[in-house]
């Protein structure tokens, strides 16, 4: 058994041909009572394939085309999804396939009371939830005061492939033999087939009907086709991320310069405000100071007071006990002449 032989699961045509065509029904059922947890007689007996292009009630509105959708024997209703590439909203588009469906079911003439649940399954091959450590979460309306699931008519569940890690050794559950199974099934050795199949011949169906052999010409040329498809559809998204990212970057460099630029700004105001105050204040205080000494000297002059004890009291310069003696001696003078 080569290493190459088996395809990879998650090519859109591959995941089709196994999961969404009556000759491998069995394969589909199987995984939806696994992901599902369903026993005994709540397992899905019987599915049968409905029309994959959901039609829009009014024609301008989108149509939306989903991989495989079918109705088990009760009614209920399963969407069943691959995601490769990673796509902005795809919750949204989840539930807005969901909602569809659901509608979808009702005719003229028919009561609500017979509306039927509606499955959201998706297998992802990128993080959707980068806050949930788990690489499996299952999604419902609860009541927010006591957690009842008393509107029953829409569950989700998400596969995160990136974040499943385990070993063939580690695998526990039949979610974890279906997780290994979509991420490694396209470079299975013979040893780990061995392994994975041992007590679940489901894989062993699921293996062979990915098996080259059994694949016609048309069926490669198309698989193929599809895998160069999605790897072009990847280059273009990863480089719009990276374009992205880099306008991202500037964008943010221009905000963080013109925040810091104004930042700046305000603190040199506040500070240079400060500053002014402190030497406004400082300089306030040393010219009351000197008016005050001034005053002391003219004074003592007047009481014929020397140089030398003016300096001594008022520590004037010799300057300015000299201009005030000679404005002492005018204004004595002035009054002798009156």
């Amino acid at each position: 058994m080569a290493v190459e032989k088996f395809l990879d699961p998650k090519n859109d045509f591959a995941f089709k041909k196994i999961f969404g065509t009556e000759k491998h029904k069995n394969i589909l059922i199987h995984f939806l009572n696994d992901m599902l947890g369903l026993e005994k007689d709540k397992k899905i007996a019987e599915v049968h394939f409905l029309k994959t292009t959901q039609d829009p009630d009014v024609a301008y509105k989108k149509q939306s085309i989903v991989d495989v959708l079918c109705r088990d024997e009760q009614g209920c209703q399963y969407i069943v999804e691959m995601q490769v590439a990673h796509s902005n909203g795809f919750e949204k588009r989840a539930q807005f396939y969901a909602a569809r469906a659901y509608a979808s079911q009702m005719n003229k003439g028919e009561a609500y009371h017979e509306l039927k649940e509606i499955i959201f399954l998706a297998i992802t091959d990128f993080v959707m939830f980068p806050e949930k450590p788990g690489y499996c979460s299952t999604h419902v309306t609860l009541d927010s005061e006591t957690f009842t699931r008393d509107l029953k008519d829409f569950y989700f569940s998400f596969l995160e492939l990136p974040k499943f890690t385990k070993t063939i050794d580690q695998l526990e559950t039949l979610v974890d033999k279906w997780a290994y199974f979509f991420k490694h099934a396209s470079h299975t050795t013979p040893e780990v087939f061995e392994k994975l199949i041992a007590n679940d011949l489901i894989f062993k169906q699921a293996y062979q009907a990915l098996d080259q052999f059994y694949w016609t010409e048309e069926e490669l040329n198309t698989y193929h086709q599809e895998m160069k498809r999605a790897l072009d559809e990847r280059v273009i998204l990863e480089s719009r991320l990276a374009t992205s990212k880099a306008e991202g970057i500037a964008e943010g460099i221009t905000i963080g310069k013109t925040e810091g630029i104004a930042e700046g700004i305000t603190i040199g105001k506040t500070e240079g405000i400060a500053e002014g105050i402190t030497i406004g204040k400082t300089e306030g205080i040393a010219e009351g100071e000197k008016t005050a000494m001034l005053k002391v000297a003219r004074n003592m002059l007047s009481r014929n007071a020397s140089a030398e004890e003016v300096k001594a009291m008022t520590n004037l310069s010799d300057v300015e006990i000299s201009e005030l003696i000679t404005l002492n001696l005018k204004t004595c003078s002035s009054k002798v002449s009156n």
